[in-house]
């Protein structure tokens, strides 16, 4: 049988051994055959024709070229690598050349036990990655001073805007709402707290003199950077003391290789402290991704956006680590949410933590006084060459006084020497010494310095004190530093690989089985895809270097965009958005640019269904828009009566609607189109989120229905979750749109959007995992992108079948039909045996899988989305886990088992637990840990038994426990 929608291609055409469209996609010619046959359908091409409205279908082909195998896409983007030049950059600005330990390179960032993994709220399967976790927030409190930390942001830019607009939140003093900034804070995050605060009607003002400011001004905040811009080390205790006396509270962006030297901000008695942990041996990558930290006052734990890391308990009263306090946080609050960060970059956070591990205090303070010690054998020499610093007190920055034209000079022959230095301040080249910089690079520097004259480095390191500092004696760290144990443990790479591989064990990942999470796209992230990612070429570049040194980025962007935009319909695409959260933003700050450049600026009302993701409404919030929200009917669709009453009312103000498509639901709503041509005849504009693009590719272009959509590359593109993060949400609008797209200070964008506010740090955003979906793409080709989406839709249509008469699926479309996803619901057996969501998702994990989706959209349920990577063998193995389940629920219900001692109660059972002499459960020691015999030929155990939440958020710890409260355990 042949697919005739897919110009007739044989269904095991994409099986053959080099074609990488057969290994992407999980069943196999055959085994269509007999999904399709128990979905009663005869092809993929009439299964899609019954599924999906005709009001979206688009007949035109993709316009991208066909599938290529891995060697051949590889050697492409080789030669596209080829093109960047890798100088060594100094220009800092919060972007450093760093040396990524081998051990953590290959063993981590390289691994897909770790980089497959999925955000940890089943925290029973995710106990090694929260270790990671809290060892960074560990290493954060420590560099900090501070009383509590969350587990990363998404850059250093933006979360000095959460910080503002938490302090906003905690300062009940002050009323004002104005907030203060240092200019000499990084430019980068200067832009993106401006144009955060613009839209939460804060007035962010600039000042050079900022303790002159504080003095003058009625203020709710601060915001400093320590050191600053231009290197310069100043005492933040009069800012702090100054700010407090006014009921200002103050935030400081800090460096944390700076923090080892220097006296930690919490000493001075500041509020929050946010920074970057780029340069703990993650590779600057064009500009991410990166973990950014927030670390604050205990007192203001329920106020701090993003993840919080905590220690718990579980069952059997073992320590235990889950996610405190803001889990799912947006989902709960929605449009009244501190912030629409949902995950961040755990993957990176994960890996800094793991740097400081790895070198230890000690390490750390030889990697700092290294790059302190360099700068000022650099300083001097540049002093005696006849130039006059900035700043006399420095850690690795140098801003150096250079006239014109004199500065173009240095800095051309800096290039030339293969060092880049920083040129954004005319009269000043600024200069940042990093981990990678070694005495040939400031031997190089000094010549160009001092016209070429011999420079004998050993002579200028002799001229200084061997106890040399150029940071005030009050500056200068004399709090502790790492002092937990797990910092002085794992120095030798043999015990630091064991340490990194017991880590991993502890956690279910894509290595170890499917992870059928609906909304969130849980696929293949292929070996070739990952490959480019640690090439030098694309790791090592800073984000704002020369154009002419990233051409090869440059083209693949090009072409990533190109891509695109022919997937989508959509007439431009922009990069910059570092999560899909940060997409929402982004798209919906194109809408209220368009509104507000044609004269509109009443029109803010957001009309938002009451399924939508709880990112859509907080998204929302943070653009200044009122958030309205629709009701949905029976059958989970958008409610039209209800839609059509909030456009009316609300028809000379309607900026927006926001909507999931297919819906959050797992259906495809029939009425799609003529919903978004109601929104536009009103005025208003449709954004779409695109968390469900893996329904739509090769079927359906979003921009025929859409004006804006944020493309989540870590779902559909298959940027692979990192246990939380990265993530890129790109953005696709239509004509109209583009002259609002995010800008950026460095003018890298170009003169068509540059001028407008970024909405990330650096320009591309998380440009250095771009190449992941650049070669999904181009392995798939055209028609494997649309089989890509046809087997989604298949596999996931094949799961409602089997689990028929089991369970009942909540919600169906057309036909009878689903989506992508299906929603099981769970509700009667609260009833009927006492059995929740949460004892099916916790027995799930003594099958050997990750949970779906819990409780959300819908209380009560599991949202199930299989992807098409899943094959028919591992289907199939989840739904005979379902249906066994079911059967044990049954046996509560009857009687059989007693209603609290039963395995789904007691779910996930240890392997300690199990080998443990006494057994005082009335099932067997079979029944709970092997329920079906091909578990006996291996399977993942659970490291702890179900974690006590209630006990993590009453006793709430977010720093590492003594080593000996894990020993004692049990």
């Amino acid at each position: 049988m042949t697919d005739q929608r897919n110009t007739a291609t044989p269904l095991h055409a994409h099986e053959s051994h080099d074609d990488f469209v057969g290994r992407h996609i999980g069943p196999r010619s055959s085994d269509i055959h007999e999904m399709l046959e128990a979905v009663g359908c005869d092809s993929l091409e009439s299964l899609l024709l019954e599924t999906m409205p005709g009001s979206i279908r688009s007949d035109a082909p993709l316009d991208l070229p066909q599938s290529d195998n891995e060697e051949r896409v590889l050697e492409h983007i080789r030669g596209m690598a080829g093109h960047n030049t890798v100088n060594h950059s100094m220009i800092g600005l919060g972007y450093h050349p760093t040396l990524t330990p081998p051990v953590i390179l290959r063993n981590v960032l390289e691994n897909p036990g770790w980089y497959t993994a999925y955000t940890p709220y089943q925290a029973e399967i995710s106990q090694g990655r929260l270790e990671g976790m809290l060892n960074f927030q560990q290493m954060i409190m420590d560099l900090t001073g501070m009383e509590l930390a969350n587990a990363s942001l998404l850059d250093e830019a933006t979360a000095a805007a959460e910080a503002m607009a938490m302090l906003r939140r905690v300062n009940r003093k002050n009323k004002s709402e104005v907030f203060l900034v240092d200019a000499n804070c990084l430019p980068q995050t200067i832009d993106v707290v401006a144009n955060r605060g613009r839209h939460l009607d804060i007035d962010v003002q600039v000042h050079e003199d900022l303790a002159t400011a504080i003095e003058q001004t009625d203020c709710f905040g601060v915001l400093t950077q320590y050191p600053g811009a231009n290197g310069a080390v100043l005492p933040l205790a009069g800012i702090v003391e100054a700010a407090h006396e006014r009921n200002a509270l103050v935030a400081v962006a800090a460096d944390p290789m700076a923090l080892v030297k220097l006296e930690s901000p919490g000493q001075a008695g500041v509020d929050v402290v946010v920074g970057s942990a780029q340069r703990f041996g993650v590779p600057m990558a064009y500009g991410g991704p990166h973990a950014a930290f927030f670390a604050t006052r205990e007192d203001y734990r329920r106020s701090v956006p993003g993840r919080i890391i905590g220690v718990s308990k579980d069952r059997h009263g073992n320590p235990a680590l889950r996610m405190a306090l803001q889990t799912r946080e947006q989902h709960i609050r929605r449009e009244k949410a501190m912030s629409n960060i949902c995950t961040a970059q755990a993957l990176l956070a994960v890996m800094a933590g793991f740097y400081a591990v790895w070198h230890g205090p000690g390490g750390l303070k030889k990697i700092a006084n290294r790059i302190h010690r360099q700068t000022a054998i650099l300083a001097r020499g540049v002093v005696d060459a006849g130039y006059e610093l900035e700043s006399e007190y420095y850690f690795d920055t140098l801003s150096v006084r250079v006239d014109e034209p004199n500065r173009q000079a240095l800095l051309h022959r800096a290039h030339q020497a293969g060092i880049n230095l920083r040129a954004d301040r005319e009269g000043y080249i600024g200069i940042s010494v990093n981990e990678q910089t070694h005495r040939h690079h400031l031997a190089a520097l000094l010549g160009i310095f001092r016209g070429n004259k011999p420079d004998d480095i050993a002579t200028l390191d002799a001229a200084l004190a061997a106890d040399f500092q150029a940071i005030p004696e009050a500056l200068q760290r004399r709090s502790p530093l790492l002092e937990h144990e797990v910092f002085g443990r794992y120095h030798s790479e043999t015990e630091m690989l064991r340490y990194l591989k017991r880590l991993e064990n502890r956690d279910l990942s894509l290595a170890h089985a499917m992870i059928p999470l609906g909304s969130c796209t849980m696929k293949l992230n292929a070996t070739a895809e990952m490959i480019p990612v640690t090439w030098p070429e694309f790791a090592e570049l800073h984000p704002l270097c020369p154009w002419e040194q990233a051409r090869g980025y440059h083209q693949l962007i090009d072409e990533l965009e190109r891509m695109l935009r022919e997937i989508t319909g959509f007439a431009a695409v922009s990069l910059q958005p570092n999560a899909g959260s940060q997409g929402e933003y982004a798209g919906l700050l194109a809408i209220k640019g368009w509104h507000e450049h044609k004269g509109n600026v009443d029109r803010k009302v957001c009309l938002i269904p009451s399924s939508a993701h709880g990112t859509n409404p907080a998204s929302a919030q943070m653009t200044g828009m009122d958030i309205v929200v629709v009701a949905c009917d029976k059958q989970g669709n958008i409610d039209l009566d209800d839609l059509a009453a909030k456009i009316e009312k609300h028809r000379e103000r309607l900026a927006a609607l926001m909507i999931t498509y297919p819906s959050t639901h797992g259906v495809f709503e029939e009425s799609v189109v003529d919903i978004c041509n109601q929104v536009r005849e009103a005025g208003g504009l449709v954004y779409l989120d695109g968390a469900n693009l893996n329904a739509l590719v090769g079927w359906s272009r979003i921009a025929e229905y859409a004006d804006v959509c944020h493309l989540n590359l870590h779902k559909t593109f298959c940027i692979p979750h990192g246990g939380g993060g990265p993530g890129i949400g790109p953005i696709g609008v239509r004509e109209h749109l583009i002259p609002f797209l995010p800008g950026h200070g460095s003018g890298l964008l170009g003169p068509e959007h540059g001028h407008n506010p970024p909405v990330a740090a650096a320009p591309w955003g998380s440009a250095g995992i771009l190449p992941i979906s650049w070669v999904y793409i181009r392995m798939m080709g055209s028609d494997g992108l649309k089989r890509a989406t046809e087997v989604a839709i298949l596999n996931a249509n094949y799961i409602a079948k089997r689990l028929e008469g089991h369970y009942d699926i909540l919600y169906t479309g057309r036909n009878g039909r689903i989506a992508h996803e299906c929603i099981v619901d769970l509700r009667p057996f609260k009833d009927s045996a006492g059995i929740t969501e949460e004892d099916v998702a916790k027995r799930l994990i003594d099958y050997g899988f990750h949970a779906p989706t819990m409780s959300w959209p819908v209380p009560g349920t599991l949202m199930i989305e299989p992807t098409e990577s899943e094959s028919k063998a591992e289907i199939d193995r989840f739904i005979q886990a379902m249906i066994a389940i079911r059967r044990e629920i049954e046996r509560v219900a009857s009687g059989e088992w007693d209603a609290e001692d039963n395995p789904l109660k007691n779910a996930p059972h240890t392997i300690e637990e199990l080998g443990a002499d006494d057994w005082p459960h009335a099932y067997t020691r079979r029944d709970a840990g092997w329920p079906v015999k091909e578990l006996r030929l291996g399977k993942y155990f659970a490291p702890v038994g179900r974690v006590d939440n209630v006990y993590g958020d009453r006793n709430l710890v977010c720093s590492c426990p003594p080593m000996e409260d894990w020993l004692e355990a049990g």
